[in-house]
């Protein structure tokens, strides 16, 4: 969307005309066509659409609150889900009232997370200015203001906590999709003006990609890699008043409640290695970037099956908060990794449907699925399933046939 769209867009006879409109995919040709006949010109009636479908998608993120906002595609992707941002509002106030800084603040996700708790103002800017404008628009209810600007160019002087989301993307894809970038000195703004700045702010929270090298966390900080709903959200880094410890920590948010995983958990000793128990369990996403699987082993009650390999196990299964933090499979048997192996002891057992998984072993499941050449269940009888996990088990490459918990 170019500025002149934006700016159409936020003609508040125009917002009327979407806020008026429930989409959907069956009727959007009608309805654009009613549009262009309510006299709006084709790109804006494409906008309004655009944002009717979004705000559906939104609604994922932001529950009813996605339907009182405005986005862009890419925006509405790098979007921090409500309940993380509500717990990075927690972090930001911990110092406090006074001035919140949202440099890089997208669509405004965090910003109104910030500005819907506690008694701090909000002061927001993203360098885009479609993208500004916007967040200027989903922030218009509280005590914030959002502007088109660069992060550098904010006097941090003015700043009690400090927000920062650089910009990881840049340019496109073939297949139009935005271009991630690796290096952190790339991104906008660089993660050494993030570092630099962070020193004259009494706050300090940096939202970053899970993939982030532990040796760019600065001594004395803490690094959270977070998790919602089992995906792998972001590592946040925080300093200031809004730290909490030092070093890496997993959070593990879901709709049961959360745990937080930390380096205080993890035992005196290495966990040896061992073979495949009654369980394997496989850590959320968040504990494995974080580095702090081992953290698992003794709730647990579980060991490792190789060095370098994140699935753990045990006899008995996984229970209490430490179940939030792994997925569970009840092994049946250990088998050799070859096909024939495999395809025999599913046809034996009568297993007709595989979830195929794999960890430390390059193959491509579709076509191990291919391969195994599994028969369809007879009609009228129920398919019997079954989890293949291949993987390695000390120096051996193994299949483990299981059922998830």
């Amino acid at each position: 969307m170019d500025p002149q769209t934006a700016a159409a867009l936020l003609n508040p006879d125009v917002l009327a005309v979407l806020d008026s409109i429930e989409y959907s995919r069956a009727e959007e040709m009608q309805t654009q066509q009613r549009l262009r006949k309510q006299g709006l010109a084709p790109e804006v009636a494409a906008a309004v659409m655009t944002q009717a479908q979004l705000r559906v998608e939104a609604r994922a993120k932001f529950g009813p609150f996605a339907d009182s906002m405005l986005f862009t595609r890419d925006g509405l992707g790098q979007a921090t889900r409500l309940p993380v941002a509500a717990m990075h509002a927690k972090r930001m106030h911990r110092g406090g009232p006074g001035l919140i800084a949202d440099l890089g603040c997208g669509i405004g996700a965090d910003a109104l997370a910030f500005a819907g708790v506690g008694e701090a103002s909000v002061y927001a800017c993203d360098a885009d200015e479609v993208t500004a404008a916007l967040a200027a628009y989903n922030l218009r209810p509280f005590d914030a203001v959002a502007e088109h600007a660069r992060a550098e160019d904010f006097d941090l002087a003015r700043a009690d906590a400090l927000w920062l989301d650089p910009a990881r993307r840049s340019g496109t894809n073939a297949d139009g999709s935005a271009f991630r970038l690796s290096d952190p000195e790339a991104f906008s703004p660089s993660l050494s003006w993030a570092f630099a700045a962070a020193e004259r702010v009494p706050s300090v929270g940096i939202k970053l990609g899970p993939a982030l090298d532990h040796s760019l966390v600065p001594d004395g900080w803490e690094a959270q890699w977070v998790s919602h709903r089992g995906d792998v959200v972001e590592v946040a880094l925080f300093n200031g008043h809004a730290q909490e410890r030092e070093g890496r920590a997993a959070l593990i948010m879901g709709d049961e409640g959360s745990l937080t995983v930390t380096e205080a958990d993890l035992p005196a000793d290495e966990v040896p290695v061992a073979g495949v128990g009654n369980y394997l369990f496989e850590p959320d996403g968040a504990v494995i970037r974080s580095g702090l699987v081992q953290a698992l082993c003794g709730p647990l009650g579980a060991h490792r099956i190789h060095e370098s390999i994140a699935y753990l196990s045990g006899d008995r299964p996984a229970e209490g908060p430490v179940a939030q933090a792994v997925s569970q499979y009840r092994v049946e048997d250990v088998l050799p990794a070859g096909i024939k192996a495999v395809r025999a002891a599913l046809a034996e057992r009568g297993i007709n449907q595989v979830v195929i998984k794999k960890r430390g072993m390059d193959i491509d499941p579709a076509q191990v699925r291919r391969q195994l050449k599994l028969r369809p269940a007879k009609k009228g009888q129920p398919a019997k399933s079954a989890v293949v996990i291949f993987t390695r088990a000390g120096t051996q490459r193994c299949a483990i046939l299981a059922h998830e918990d």
